[in-house]
Protein backbone atom coordinates (compact mmCIF):
# COMPACT_ATOMS: atom_id res chain seq x y z
CA UNK A 1 0.00 0.00 0.00
CA UNK A 2 1.27 3.55 -0.92
CA UNK A 3 1.05 6.18 1.93
CA UNK A 4 0.40 9.89 1.67
CA UNK A 5 3.40 12.52 1.72
CA UNK A 6 5.46 14.80 0.86
CA UNK A 7 8.27 14.07 -0.83
CA UNK A 8 11.03 15.02 -0.32
CA UNK A 9 9.85 16.44 3.04
CA UNK A 10 11.33 19.02 5.05
CA UNK A 11 11.62 18.24 8.28
CA UNK A 12 12.03 21.45 9.12
CA UNK A 13 8.54 22.87 7.73
CA UNK A 14 6.60 24.62 10.61
CA UNK A 15 3.42 22.44 11.97
CA UNK A 16 0.56 23.43 10.92
CA UNK A 17 -3.56 23.22 12.77
CA UNK A 18 -6.11 22.68 10.43
CA UNK A 19 -9.86 23.43 11.11
CA UNK A 20 -12.07 21.41 8.16
CA UNK A 21 -16.03 22.62 8.15
CA UNK A 22 -17.94 20.45 6.23
CA UNK A 23 -21.35 20.56 4.69
CA UNK A 24 -23.43 18.22 2.58
CA UNK A 25 -22.59 19.27 -0.94
CA UNK A 26 -24.45 20.47 -3.86
CA UNK A 27 -24.29 19.84 -7.76
CA UNK A 28 -21.84 21.84 -9.61
CA UNK A 29 -24.67 23.78 -12.01
CA UNK A 30 -28.41 23.78 -11.85
CA UNK A 31 -28.34 21.04 -14.64
CA UNK A 32 -29.84 17.21 -14.91
CA UNK A 33 -26.31 16.00 -15.65
CA UNK A 34 -24.84 17.71 -12.80
CA UNK A 35 -27.73 16.99 -10.28
CA UNK A 36 -27.25 13.29 -11.67
CA UNK A 37 -23.86 13.49 -10.86
CA UNK A 38 -24.21 14.54 -7.28
CA UNK A 39 -27.25 12.34 -6.41
CA UNK A 40 -25.32 9.17 -7.87
CA UNK A 41 -22.60 9.79 -4.95
CA UNK A 42 -24.54 11.15 -2.56
CA UNK A 43 -27.50 8.28 -2.43
CA UNK A 44 -24.79 5.61 -3.03
CA UNK A 45 -23.34 6.55 0.37
CA UNK A 46 -24.64 3.22 2.86
CA UNK A 47 -25.05 6.18 5.48
CA UNK A 48 -28.04 7.65 3.67
CA UNK A 49 -29.71 4.55 2.39
CA UNK A 50 -29.11 1.49 4.76
CA UNK A 51 -30.40 -1.19 2.28
CA UNK A 52 -28.54 -4.47 0.61
CA UNK A 53 -26.50 -2.85 -2.25
CA UNK A 54 -27.60 -4.93 -5.29
CA UNK A 55 -30.96 -3.94 -4.71
CA UNK A 56 -30.25 -0.54 -4.12
CA UNK A 57 -28.52 -0.20 -6.95
CA UNK A 58 -31.20 -1.17 -8.96
CA UNK A 59 -33.56 1.50 -8.11
CA UNK A 60 -30.95 3.89 -7.69
CA UNK A 61 -29.60 3.44 -11.52
CA UNK A 62 -32.72 1.98 -12.74
CA UNK A 63 -35.40 4.54 -11.64
CA UNK A 64 -33.80 7.54 -9.72
CA UNK A 65 -31.56 8.87 -11.84
CA UNK A 66 -33.39 8.39 -14.97
CA UNK A 67 -36.49 10.55 -13.26
CA UNK A 68 -35.10 12.86 -10.45
CA UNK A 69 -32.22 15.02 -11.71
CA UNK A 70 -34.61 16.46 -14.21
CA UNK A 71 -37.34 17.75 -11.33
CA UNK A 72 -34.50 18.59 -8.72
CA UNK A 73 -32.24 20.45 -11.41
CA UNK A 74 -35.75 22.83 -12.28
CA UNK A 75 -35.97 23.44 -8.28
CA UNK A 76 -32.08 24.27 -8.21
CA UNK A 77 -32.81 26.46 -11.13
CA UNK A 78 -35.36 28.49 -8.77
CA UNK A 79 -32.84 29.68 -5.99
CA UNK A 80 -29.19 29.19 -7.85
CA UNK A 81 -27.80 32.88 -7.85
CA UNK A 82 -25.20 34.81 -10.07
CA UNK A 83 -22.70 33.50 -7.82
CA UNK A 84 -23.86 29.32 -7.56
CA UNK A 85 -25.63 27.76 -5.16
CA UNK A 86 -26.36 29.15 -1.89
CA UNK A 87 -25.29 26.30 0.36
CA UNK A 88 -21.91 26.87 -1.60
CA UNK A 89 -21.74 30.23 -1.52
CA UNK A 90 -23.23 30.69 2.10
CA UNK A 91 -21.15 27.65 3.52
CA UNK A 92 -17.46 29.43 2.53
CA UNK A 93 -19.31 32.56 3.46
CA UNK A 94 -19.20 31.24 6.82
CA UNK A 95 -15.94 29.31 6.67
CA UNK A 96 -14.05 32.56 6.03
CA UNK A 97 -15.58 34.48 9.00
CA UNK A 98 -14.81 31.58 11.28
CA UNK A 99 -10.78 31.63 10.14
CA UNK A 100 -11.00 35.31 10.60
CA UNK A 101 -12.60 35.20 14.11
CA UNK A 102 -9.95 32.39 15.05
CA UNK A 103 -6.62 33.83 13.60
CA UNK A 104 -7.58 37.83 13.04
CA UNK A 105 -4.50 38.67 12.09
CA UNK A 106 -3.37 35.64 10.48
CA UNK A 107 -0.38 35.07 12.78
CA UNK A 108 -1.30 31.72 13.97
CA UNK A 109 0.00 27.94 11.94
CA UNK A 110 -3.58 28.01 11.28
CA UNK A 111 -5.66 26.76 7.89
CA UNK A 112 -9.24 27.09 8.18
CA UNK A 113 -11.11 24.82 4.68
CA UNK A 114 -14.11 23.99 3.84
CA UNK A 115 -15.04 20.43 2.06
CA UNK A 116 -18.71 19.14 1.50
CA UNK A 117 -19.48 15.30 1.67
CA UNK A 118 -20.45 15.12 -2.15
CA UNK A 119 -19.48 17.08 -5.37
CA UNK A 120 -16.41 19.84 -4.54
CA UNK A 121 -14.18 20.45 -2.58
CA UNK A 122 -14.26 17.27 -2.06
CA UNK A 123 -13.50 15.56 1.71
CA UNK A 124 -9.99 14.09 0.23
CA UNK A 125 -8.66 16.83 -1.87
CA UNK A 126 -8.87 19.56 1.03
CA UNK A 127 -7.05 17.31 3.64
CA UNK A 128 -4.79 16.89 0.79
CA UNK A 129 -4.29 19.96 1.02
CA UNK A 130 -3.78 20.45 4.55
CA UNK A 131 -1.43 17.00 4.57
CA UNK A 132 1.05 19.22 2.39
CA UNK A 133 1.10 21.70 4.30
CA UNK A 134 2.25 19.77 7.39
CA UNK A 135 -0.89 19.01 9.57
CA UNK A 136 -0.36 18.25 13.01
CA UNK A 137 -3.71 18.83 14.33
CA UNK A 138 -7.12 18.60 12.79
CA UNK A 139 -10.72 19.87 13.91
CA UNK A 140 -13.63 18.81 11.86
CA UNK A 141 -16.81 20.41 12.30
CA UNK A 142 -19.56 18.86 10.19
CA UNK A 143 -22.51 21.78 9.94
CA UNK A 144 -25.23 19.30 11.60
CA UNK A 145 -25.95 20.75 14.83
CA UNK A 146 -27.93 17.45 15.11
CA UNK A 147 -26.32 14.06 15.17
CA UNK A 148 -27.60 11.50 12.87
CA UNK A 149 -25.45 8.44 11.01
CA UNK A 150 -26.91 9.82 8.01
CA UNK A 151 -24.66 13.45 7.96
CA UNK A 152 -22.22 13.58 11.00
CA UNK A 153 -21.47 9.82 10.52
CA UNK A 154 -20.74 9.99 6.99
CA UNK A 155 -18.32 12.49 7.18
CA UNK A 156 -16.71 10.81 9.85
CA UNK A 157 -15.95 8.04 7.29
CA UNK A 158 -14.68 10.34 4.65
CA UNK A 159 -12.06 11.66 7.16
CA UNK A 160 -11.43 8.27 8.68
CA UNK A 161 -11.10 6.81 4.63
CA UNK A 162 -8.46 9.70 3.92
CA UNK A 163 -6.23 9.62 7.03
CA UNK A 164 -6.00 5.76 6.92
CA UNK A 165 -4.25 6.33 3.82
CA UNK A 166 -1.13 8.43 5.36
CA UNK A 167 2.42 8.36 6.59
CA UNK A 168 1.57 11.05 9.40
CA UNK A 169 -1.81 10.92 10.69
CA UNK A 170 -2.76 14.03 12.24
CA UNK A 171 -4.04 14.38 16.01
CA UNK A 172 -7.51 14.62 15.26
CA UNK A 173 -11.06 16.32 17.13
CA UNK A 174 -13.75 15.10 15.59
CA UNK A 175 -17.42 17.59 16.86
CA UNK A 176 -20.33 14.98 16.36
CA UNK A 177 -23.10 17.95 16.96
CA UNK A 178 -23.32 21.19 18.51
CA UNK A 179 -26.76 21.97 19.27
CA UNK A 180 -26.52 22.08 23.06
CA UNK A 181 -23.73 24.69 22.61
CA UNK A 182 -25.20 28.09 24.59
CA UNK A 183 -24.02 30.62 22.11
CA UNK A 184 -25.33 28.81 18.82
CA UNK A 185 -28.90 28.50 21.08
CA UNK A 186 -29.10 31.97 21.64
CA UNK A 187 -27.84 32.76 18.23
CA UNK A 188 -30.88 30.87 16.99
CA UNK A 189 -33.34 32.17 19.19
CA UNK A 190 -31.94 36.09 18.71
CA UNK A 191 -32.88 35.49 14.94
CA UNK A 192 -36.75 34.25 16.47
CA UNK A 193 -36.35 37.43 18.77
CA UNK A 194 -35.45 39.66 15.70
CA UNK A 195 -38.46 38.57 13.96
CA UNK A 196 -40.81 38.62 16.19
CA UNK A 197 -40.17 42.29 16.93
CA UNK A 198 -41.33 43.82 13.45
CA UNK A 199 -44.04 40.86 12.93
CA UNK A 200 -47.23 39.90 14.97
CA UNK A 201 -47.40 36.69 17.10
CA UNK A 202 -48.62 34.30 14.68
CA UNK A 203 -50.90 31.25 15.22
CA UNK A 204 -47.67 28.74 15.17
CA UNK A 205 -43.52 28.88 15.18
CA UNK A 206 -43.10 25.70 13.17
CA UNK A 207 -39.85 24.34 14.00
CA UNK A 208 -38.87 22.24 10.75
CA UNK A 209 -35.81 19.80 10.86
CA UNK A 210 -34.94 17.22 7.80
CA UNK A 211 -36.32 13.59 8.16
CA UNK A 212 -34.61 10.11 8.77
CA UNK A 213 -36.57 7.04 8.43
CA UNK A 214 -38.40 5.73 11.37
CA UNK A 215 -36.17 2.27 11.03
CA UNK A 216 -32.89 4.72 11.56
CA UNK A 217 -34.47 6.23 15.05
CA UNK A 218 -35.56 2.50 16.39
CA UNK A 219 -31.79 1.07 15.85
CA UNK A 220 -30.17 3.68 18.11
CA UNK A 221 -29.80 7.18 15.63
CA UNK A 222 -30.19 9.59 18.10
CA UNK A 223 -31.03 12.83 15.52
CA UNK A 224 -35.20 12.48 16.94
CA UNK A 225 -33.98 13.20 20.46
CA UNK A 226 -31.32 15.75 19.16
CA UNK A 227 -33.79 17.60 17.31
CA UNK A 228 -36.94 17.91 20.01
CA UNK A 229 -33.73 18.85 22.85
CA UNK A 230 -32.81 21.87 20.05
CA UNK A 231 -36.14 22.98 20.08
CA UNK A 232 -37.09 22.79 24.02
CA UNK A 233 -33.91 25.29 24.41
CA UNK A 234 -35.03 27.27 21.29
CA UNK A 235 -38.19 27.70 23.11
CA UNK A 236 -36.71 28.66 26.36
CA UNK A 237 -34.30 30.89 24.81
CA UNK A 238 -36.37 32.54 22.70
CA UNK A 239 -39.38 33.44 25.13
CA UNK A 240 -41.66 31.31 22.91
CA UNK A 241 -45.21 30.38 24.60
CA UNK A 242 -45.03 26.39 24.38
CA UNK A 243 -48.07 26.32 22.97
CA UNK A 244 -47.13 28.30 19.98
CA UNK A 245 -44.43 26.11 19.08
CA UNK A 246 -44.30 22.72 16.99
CA UNK A 247 -42.23 20.06 15.94
CA UNK A 248 -42.27 18.58 12.11
CA UNK A 249 -39.65 16.85 9.99
CA UNK A 250 -39.60 17.26 6.42
CA UNK A 251 -37.81 15.99 2.69
CA UNK A 252 -38.70 12.33 2.77
CA UNK A 253 -38.62 10.41 0.09
CA UNK A 254 -39.96 6.51 -0.60
CA UNK A 255 -42.29 4.63 1.03
CA UNK A 256 -41.03 3.43 4.33
CA UNK A 257 -42.13 5.62 7.28
CA UNK A 258 -39.90 8.70 8.03
CA UNK A 259 -40.13 10.53 11.57
CA UNK A 260 -43.19 12.60 11.98
CA UNK A 261 -45.24 14.29 11.83
CA UNK A 262 -44.49 15.81 8.32
CA UNK A 263 -44.11 19.59 7.38
CA UNK A 264 -45.72 19.55 4.51
CA UNK A 265 -49.00 17.86 5.62
CA UNK A 266 -48.89 19.88 9.20
CA UNK A 267 -48.67 22.17 6.89
CA UNK A 268 -51.31 21.71 4.42
CA UNK A 269 -54.20 20.20 7.82
CA UNK A 270 -53.51 23.66 9.91
CA UNK A 271 -55.56 26.29 7.95
CA UNK A 272 -58.82 23.84 8.77
CA UNK A 273 -58.36 23.97 12.12
CA UNK A 274 -58.08 28.03 12.46
CA UNK A 275 -54.34 28.01 11.92
CA UNK A 276 -54.13 30.66 9.88
CA UNK A 277 -50.48 32.80 10.57
CA UNK A 278 -47.15 30.42 10.85
CA UNK A 279 -43.76 31.48 10.98
CA UNK A 280 -41.16 28.71 9.73
CA UNK A 281 -37.96 28.13 10.54
CA UNK A 282 -35.09 25.11 9.97
CA UNK A 283 -32.62 24.77 12.66
CA UNK A 284 -30.97 21.78 11.88
CA UNK A 285 -29.25 23.82 8.77
CA UNK A 286 -26.29 25.91 9.22
CA UNK A 287 -27.05 27.97 5.87
CA UNK A 288 -29.83 28.14 3.73
CA UNK A 289 -30.09 25.72 0.63
CA UNK A 290 -32.44 23.63 -1.66
CA UNK A 291 -34.16 22.42 1.53
CA UNK A 292 -35.20 25.65 3.09
CA UNK A 293 -35.46 27.85 0.45
CA UNK A 294 -36.87 25.60 -2.33
CA UNK A 295 -39.19 23.25 -0.12
CA UNK A 296 -39.92 25.06 2.19
CA UNK A 297 -39.75 29.23 1.32
CA UNK A 298 -41.34 28.34 -1.63
CA UNK A 299 -42.95 24.94 -2.33
CA UNK A 300 -44.86 24.48 1.56
CA UNK A 301 -45.67 28.34 1.60
CA UNK A 302 -47.73 28.24 -1.66
CA UNK A 303 -49.14 24.60 -0.05
CA UNK A 304 -50.50 26.58 3.21
CA UNK A 305 -51.91 29.21 1.48
CA UNK A 306 -53.26 27.39 -1.43
CA UNK A 307 -55.41 25.42 1.68
CA UNK A 308 -56.74 28.63 3.10
CA UNK A 309 -53.40 30.13 5.05
CA UNK A 310 -53.05 34.45 5.43
CA UNK A 311 -49.26 34.46 6.21
CA UNK A 312 -46.24 32.49 5.83
CA UNK A 313 -42.93 33.46 6.65
CA UNK A 314 -39.39 32.00 6.42
CA UNK A 315 -37.08 32.80 9.09
CA UNK A 316 -33.34 32.41 7.44
CA UNK A 317 -30.85 30.24 8.52
CA UNK A 318 -27.96 31.52 10.58
CA UNK A 319 -26.05 31.72 7.35
CA UNK A 320 -23.01 33.95 7.64
CA UNK A 321 -24.59 36.18 10.75
CA UNK A 322 -21.63 37.89 12.79
CA UNK A 323 -23.60 35.12 16.09
CA UNK A 324 -23.24 32.42 14.00
CA UNK A 325 -19.69 32.84 13.35
CA UNK A 326 -18.94 33.63 16.88
CA UNK A 327 -20.66 30.60 18.11
CA UNK A 328 -18.90 28.33 15.64
CA UNK A 329 -15.99 30.02 16.11
CA UNK A 330 -15.95 29.59 19.84
CA UNK A 331 -16.72 25.81 19.32
CA UNK A 332 -13.98 25.63 17.47
CA UNK A 333 -11.53 27.11 19.84
CA UNK A 334 -12.58 25.28 22.55
CA UNK A 335 -11.24 22.13 21.09
CA UNK A 336 -7.83 23.42 19.74
CA UNK A 337 -7.23 24.69 23.18
CA UNK A 338 -8.07 20.96 24.50
CA UNK A 339 -4.65 19.87 23.43
CA UNK A 340 -1.79 19.97 25.96
CA UNK A 341 0.77 23.06 25.20
CA UNK A 342 3.84 21.86 23.95
CA UNK A 343 6.65 20.94 26.24
CA UNK A 344 8.19 23.88 28.19
CA UNK A 345 11.15 24.04 26.55
CA UNK A 346 9.94 23.82 22.89
CA UNK A 347 7.98 26.98 23.58
CA UNK A 348 10.25 28.69 25.19
CA UNK A 349 12.96 28.07 22.20
CA UNK A 350 13.26 30.91 19.57
CA UNK A 351 11.62 29.28 16.79
CA UNK A 352 14.55 29.64 14.28
CA UNK A 353 16.77 27.56 16.12
CA UNK A 354 13.96 25.03 16.74
CA UNK A 355 13.75 24.77 13.12
CA UNK A 356 17.77 24.71 12.91
CA UNK A 357 17.55 21.78 15.14
CA UNK A 358 15.32 19.76 13.54
CA UNK A 359 17.02 20.28 9.92
CA UNK A 360 19.65 19.11 11.44
CA UNK A 361 18.49 16.26 13.29
CA UNK A 362 16.88 15.09 9.57
CA UNK A 363 20.12 16.11 8.18
CA UNK A 364 21.91 13.23 10.41
CA UNK A 365 19.25 10.81 10.18
CA UNK A 366 19.79 11.15 6.49
CA UNK A 367 22.80 10.46 6.23
CA UNK A 368 22.91 7.18 8.89
CA UNK A 369 19.95 6.08 6.58
CA UNK A 370 22.49 6.40 3.47
CA UNK A 371 25.19 4.83 5.75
Amino acid sequence: MRYFGTAPFDHASRDLDGVLIVNLGTPAAPTSGAVRRYLAQFLSDPRVIELPRVLWWLILHGVILRIRPRRSAKAYREIWGADGSPLMVLSQALTNGVAKKLDPNGERPLAVRMAMSYGEPSIRSVLRELGAMNLRRLVVLPLYPQYSATTTASVFDAIADELKTWRRVPSLRFIADYAHDPAWTEAVAASVRHYLASHPMPDRVLLSFHGIPQRYFRNGDHYFCHCQGTAQRITQAAGLPSERLAVTFQSRVGREPWLKPYTDLTLAAWPAQGIKRVAVLCPGFAVDCLETLEEIAMQNREAFLHAGGESFDYIPALNDSPAHIDALAGIVRSELGGWPALAADWRAADEQARLAARAQAARALEQSIDQ
